[in-house]
C-alpha cells in the first residue's frame, strides 16, 4: 500500500488545518481525499447490494476490485502526505520512538463477553462503558477548525478502552494531538482509532478480539478533559474517516445516546 507516488510530493503538501487532535489534509488535497472517500463508500455499498441480490460471482467481483483501486489510490495519497509531515501514525506505528506508556499485553481474563453479532462468525461490542456520548462526527465546535472526524464517549480517566471487534493492531503510538492511541485494522478493511489514552495495553501487529482491552482512556494530546476519542477510517491516516455510529450499527452496535 505504501507505494511513492509518481507526481511530485511538492503537489500533494498543503497547509494543513487543525483538527481537534491532529492534522489533516486542506485545499486541494483535502478536495480529493473528500472525492475518493465518497467513492469508497459508494463502492462498498455497491459491494454489499450487489451481494444481497445474489449478483452472479464475477459481478461482485468487479466492484469489490473497484473498491479496493479506490482505498489503494486514498491510502497512497494520505500516506504520502502523513509521512512527510511526520504523522506518528505513518512514520512511528510502533510507538516506540515516542516512548508511549506501554502497559502489560491484555490477557484472556480482560476480555469481556460483548453481545453476539447474529450473522458473523464474531461478534461486536461498544468501546467502553459508563461513557455519555458527546462530540459527535462532523460536529463544529470551536476546537476545531473544520468538523470533528469520529464520536466521543466521555469517560473518567482510567476506564478500560476495548476492541469493538476482531482484527489486527496496525498502530500504537503517542506524540501528536492524539495523545496515546491504537488503530486496529478489522476484517472488512476498515480501521478503528482510540485516542486520547492513558495506557496502552497492545502492540502493533497483534491480534485482538472483539472487546478485548486495548487500554485506558485518558486525557493525552489535544484535549479539555478525559474521554475516549473513536474513529472509523478507510486507511490509517486521518482525513479517511466515515461516520462511526452507522458502521457500528452495520454491526448490530447500538451506543446509547
Amino acid at each position: 500500500m505504501r507505494r511513492v507516488l509518481r507526481a511530485p510530493l511538492t503537489l500533494l503538501l498543503v497547509a494543513l488545518a487543525a483538527f481537534p487532535a491532529a492534522a489533516a489534509p486542506a485545499g486541494h488535497t483535502a478536495t480529493r481525499v473528500a472525492r475518493d472517500v465518497r467513492a469508497h463508500e459508494e463502492a462498498r455499498a455497491r459491494v454489499e447490494e450487489l451481494r444481497e441480490s445474489d449478483a452472479p460471482p464475477g459481478e461482485v467481483r468487479d466492484a469489490e476490485r473497484h473498491r479496493r483501486d479506490v482505498r489503494s489510490r486514498l491510502w497512497d495519497l494520505l500516506w504520502a502526505v502523513e509521512h512527510a509531515l511526520a504523522d506518528p501514525v505513518a512514520v512511528d506505528p510502533t510507538g516506540r520512538a515516542g516512548h508511549c506508556p506501554f502497559g502489560p499485553r491484555s490477557t484472556p481474563a480482560q476480555v469481556q463477553a460483548p453481545a453476539p453479532f447474529p450473522g458473523e462468525g464474531t461478534s461486536w461490542t461498544v468501546p467502553t462503558t459508563g461513557y455519555r456520548l458527546t462530540a459527535g462526527y462532523a460536529e463544529r465546535g470551536r476546537r476545531w477548525k473544520h468538523r470533528h472526524t469520529g464520536q466521543d464517549f466521555a469517560v473518567g480517566s482510567g476506564t478500560p478502552v476495548r476492541a469493538v471487534g476482531p482484527g489486527t493492531v496496525r498502530v500504537t503510538t503517542c506524540g501528536d494531538g492524539f495523545g496515546n492511541q491504537v488503530l486496529v485494522r478489522h476484517r472488512d478493511g476498515y480501521f478503528t482509532q482510540y485516542a486520547h489514552l492513558s495506557r496502552i495495553d497492545v502492540r502493533k501487529g497483534q491480534k485482538v478480539r472483539a472487546g478485548q482491552l486495548l487500554g485506558l482512556s485518558g486525557a493525552t494530546g489535544n484535549v479539555t478533559g478525559p474521554h475516549l476519542h473513536f474513529e472509523v477510517r478507510i486507511t490509517p491516516y486521518i482525513g479517511s474517516a466515515v461516520p462511526p455510529l452507522p458502521w457500528l450499527a452495520r454491526k448490530g452496535v447500538h451506543p446509547e445516546q
